[in-house]
């Protein structure tokens, strides 16, 4: 079950900070996009339990991670409730049914019947966890409820959320019950897939900085929250990661709490800011520049600076963010082979 990377998620103490990387089966690897290929699309891939087996075990035979990223993408969740999810060349997802009222959100399955839909992520985990070393973990992952809801409201990617922002402030209420929706779906799509083999849950909140820092916890923080008490009222042994992206703010306020184990600190965020504020509550984890990887000078410089920072905390290496696709694979491994070179010291 990855017993290292388990451990450090839940503090305990290591003979070395392990190493992955966000979306680490993702555009960089040619070996991904040859599988991608062959699947023909991206949904393709995603439900076909063979070939996202194969891309989630890439990074880890490949680069030499001490965990998995279970490949998937976090919209089968409204995919399965019933909205009608395409992924359009050049563009991106988009659903040609956003919600716009509440008669829209009443024609969606919710619940456990939605998440039983989700058999083909499940078999997925299932024939990871029979390839997957012993000394490697496994993580699941969902999206944060408002980063799926802005999918589900804008209907696609937004650079201003101005649908939904309409929404959270003209029409709370109802943003409030697509938001509870989406988490009762997350937290029984993420208790199947402990209950498949996941050793690591993370959630992620790709678009949390489009919520002013008064708005945060009312819309978005305290769902997660939600998710991770249901989940570790159950499963209290498995690690919970919540990655909230470009909340430096939050942190610095004072205002992180919630029964979990791992706050994943975006490249944007001071990893000493972050040390200072929530440290000794929860391990740390990231948040090197994803550009440095361009540079193995650049990715040198940075990782010894977060091990100096991080002297005598917990953390765990990470980027602060994805892959971008034309980052070269040597400079990848060259990434890997530098954190556990100034972990072991």
């Amino acid at each position: 079950m990855g017993k290292i990377f388990v451990d450090a998620c839940l503090g305990k103490e290591t003979p070395y900070t392990p190493v992955w990387m966000m979306r680490q089966a993702g555009r960089y690897l040619p070996e991904y996009m040859a599988v991608r290929a062959k699947a023909g699309n991206f949904l393709n891939l995603c439900h076909d339990p063979k070939k996202a087996c194969e891309v989630t075990l890439q990074p880890v035979d490949l680069i030499g991670v001490d965990a998995a990223i279970l490949f998937s993408d976090i919209l089968v969740i409204p995919d399965e409730m019933g909205m009608n999810l395409s992924f359009v060349k050049g563009e991106g997802p988009k659903f040609s049914d956003p919600i716009k009222d509440q008669e829209d959100l009443d024609r969606l399955i919710g619940g456990d019947k939605a998440a039983s839909k989700l058999t083909y992520v499940y078999d997925t985990i299932k024939l990871v966890k029979e390839k997957l070393a012993d000394d490697k973990a496994l993580i699941g992952f969902t999206g944060a409820p408002w980063t799926l809801a802005t999918y589900m409201i804008e209907g696609q990617g937004t650079k201003t959320y101005n649908i939904c922002k309409k929404m959270m402030y003209s029409n709370p209420e109802l943003l409030h019950n697509i938001l509870a929706k989406v988490t009762e779906v997350v937290k029984f799509y993420m208790e199947k897939q402990i209950q498949s083999g996941i050793d690591v849950v993370q959630i992620f909140d790709s678009w949390a900085a489009a919520i002013e820092l008064e708005k945060y916890n009312e819309f978005s923080w305290k769902y997660m929250v939600e998710i991770a008490e249901y989940l570790k009222e159950r499963y209290p042994h498995i690690p919970i990661i919540m990655f909230p992206k470009g909340v430096a703010p939050f942190i610095a306020s004072g205002r992180v709490y919630g029964n979990f184990d791992v706050f994943g600190v975006d490249w944007g965020t001071s990893m000493k800011m972050a040390k200072e504020k929530i440290g000794d509550r929860y391990v740390l984890q990231g948040n090197m520049e994803p550009c440095r990887l361009y540079s193995k000078e650049a990715t040198t410089i940075c990782v010894e600076t977060i091990q100096e920072i991080m002297q005598g905390k917990r953390h765990i290496f990470n980027l602060g963010h994805g892959i971008l696709p034309d980052v070269p694979v040597e400079n990848a491994k060259h990434f890997i082979s530098e954190c556990q070179r100034v972990s072991k010291k």
